[in-house]
């Protein structure tokens, strides 16, 4: 293992004794409700009030948080659904489950993230939704989105699956579309022990078609009464209990990464010049879930940090169009440079929030000084 890991196997390790405790509380619970329990309400409870969100609903993943919210909008056969050609495969297959047909609409190159210009030529009559997803460092540029979207009658699904607790023109992360989705995989900001995510939307309709949804569309009410086809995407109580314990702590550990990843493209401005892209400066629609460069010799800096003892990370290396499982989506001719230019150059750095003062300026001054 490097000496610094992209990503650290101690993520927890402060919070072993609290998992332990929730452990023990669940499993000796009179109760014995081990999913949709009164923790997971609970916190949803303490998600809504944190974003503002009109409801939040627990679910067992952020891909689940997706599947839900693309068939809560009914898509289906004969339907399209906009999505990024670079990014994380469930916004596609979210869509492509159901029988609907993903349309790729290519990224920025610098930003990584959707293009709203080409989202909108993307856009046609068989189009039932928009799916912006958040990557890396940056906010999905939403207004613009929103205003595409909103003037043709369009709802939009956004994907926060990377940026729980970043904030885009005083509006939170998974506030901005018609529904929202968080993750808490492992390695996210708000990564858990295990897997989970949330629905977030300010229409109740929606918000009661989610919650059904997730639980083989029953309502909550009459057991064993399906009044649609629905999915198992059920919470789990210890990852509930465990996620309210670590929420109070969540906003100084999302401070510790941002200043890390202010302290990283203030260094690494100087080296624009010399083939390496930093994330744009600022706070405003930033998430530091991950911190990715864009790199001209990205396998030699690689190698290079590997023999100084630092992890990193090459994401999406083929653009979702390009990838088997979705070449039937893909139009014959059809091209995505700014995907293909992400894929091809993005690197990405430790940023976890426990890295000391000293391990942050050490990669730091490992990657200056492979350019010197």
């Amino acid at each position: 293992m490097a000496l610094i890991p992209f990503f650290p196997p101690d993520l927890f390790e402060e919070d072993r004794q609290a998992l332990l405790d929730v452990l023990y509380e669940v499993g000796t619970d009179p109760e014995q409700k081990f999913i949709l329990g009164r923790r997971s309400a609970a916190l949803e409870e303490e998600l809504r009030e944190s974003t503002g969100a009109g409801s939040v609903i627990a679910c067992s993943s952020g891909t689940g948080a997706l599947n839900l919210a693309v068939q809560a909008l009914g898509v289906g056969p004969g339907d399209e659904v906009v999505v990024p050609a670079f990014c994380c495969q469930p916004v596609a297959s979210s869509v492509a489950n159901l029988g609907a047909t993903p349309v790729f609409a290519d990224c920025d190159p610098h930003t990584m993230v959707i293009d709203p210009e080409d989202m909108e030529r993307s856009i046609t009559d068989r189009t039932k939704a928009v799916m912006p997803a958040h990557v890396f460092s940056i906010m999905a540029d939403m207004p613009r989105v929103n205003k595409i979207a909103h003037d043709r009658g369009i709802p939009v699904i956004e994907d926060a699956a990377v940026a729980q607790g970043a904030v885009l023109d005083g509006v939170p992360s998974g506030r901005w579309g018609d529904l929202g989705a968080f993750s808490f995989f492992q390695v996210k900001a708000f990564g858990t022990v295990g897997e989970g995510g949330v629905v977030l939307t300010d229409d109740d309709a929606l918000a009661a078609r989610v919650r059904m949804l997730r639980n083989h569309g029953q309502d909550g009410v009459t057991r064993f009464l399906h009044h649609e086809v629905g999915q198992n995407s059920r919470f789990d109580e210890v990852v509930a209990g465990f996620q309210l314990r670590r929420h109070g702590g969540f906003a100084d550990r999302l401070e510790r990464r941002a200043r890390i990843a202010d302290y990283y493209t203030e260094r690494f401005a100087p080296l624009a010049d010399r083939g390496v892209t930093a994330p744009p400066a600022g706070r405003n629609g930033r998430c530091y879930y991950v911190y990715s460069l864009l790199v001209r010799r990205r396998g030699d800096l690689r190698a290079w940090l590997t023999e100084k003892e630092i992890g990193s990370h090459v994401y999406y290396p083929v653009p979702l169009p390009l990838q088997p499982a979705f070449a039937e989506f893909a139009p014959e001719g059809r091209v995505w440079p700014g995907a293909q230019y992400a894929s091809d150059h993005n690197l990405a750095i430790p940023i976890w929030p426990h890295l000391t003062d000293a391990q942050v300026e050490y990669i730091a001054d490992s990657v200056c000084e492979f350019f010197d």
